[in-house]
């Protein structure tokens, strides 16, 4: 069985955090937990995790998952590498959607089954050591320049430190 190396597990329900410590421990050779967000920098900083599992609510009758998307933010700027699965009881499709806009690599609700969340981990963790080739690189960073610039290749070309008609020949290479 592949090892998946350290998990960070977030959630401020102690009895989740064990139930969760249970059964990624088969998975991950070592399965870290926090009952508050507020050292996972800090913690990040220490240990070479290789996934986060977040919850997103920490305020006491807050449920709108905002606590959860503003330490994904956090840990994205300051941890871009690690990818953060956000996990939570008052799930509903916006929320979710939101929260793959702004970087979570996938989405569990609570309760959760089992094999269903090792199986997504395990993708996650997986995903997050394919390599990409130059080409692939190039092409989405070409897509996302001229996406900014609202299609203009004149804009995109000065962006990307090109001239227009080299941005332009490579354009017409991803067609």
């Amino acid at each position: 069985m592949q090892n998946y190396g350290t998990i960070l597990v977030v959630d401020d329900n102690e009895a989740i955090l064990t139930a969760l410590k249970y059964c990624l421990a088969g998975t991950f050779e070592k399965v870290l937990t926090l009952s508050s967000p507020d050292r996972v920098l800090t913690l990040l900083g220490q240990e070479e995790v290789r996934v986060v599992l977040l919850d997103m609510n920490f305020t006491l009758g807050v449920n709108s998952g905002q606590d959860g998307l503003v330490w994904l933010q956090a840990i994205h700027k300051h941890h871009p590498d690690i990818p953060v699965v956000l996990i939570t009881a008052y799930a509903d499709i916006q929320l979710a959607v939101r929260g793959l806009k702004r970087g979570a690599a996938d989405f569990i609700t609570k309760p959760w089954d089992n094999e269903e969340l090792v199986r997504k981990l395990k993708d996650v963790c997986d995903k997050a050591t394919e390599m990409t080739t130059l080409d692939e690189l190039e092409a989405d960073h070409i897509r996302r320049a001229i996406d900014r610039c609202h299609g203009n290749l004149t804009k995109a070309a000065e962006l990307l430190g090109v001239t227009r008609q080299t941005l332009y020949n490579k354009v017409k290479k991803l067609e």
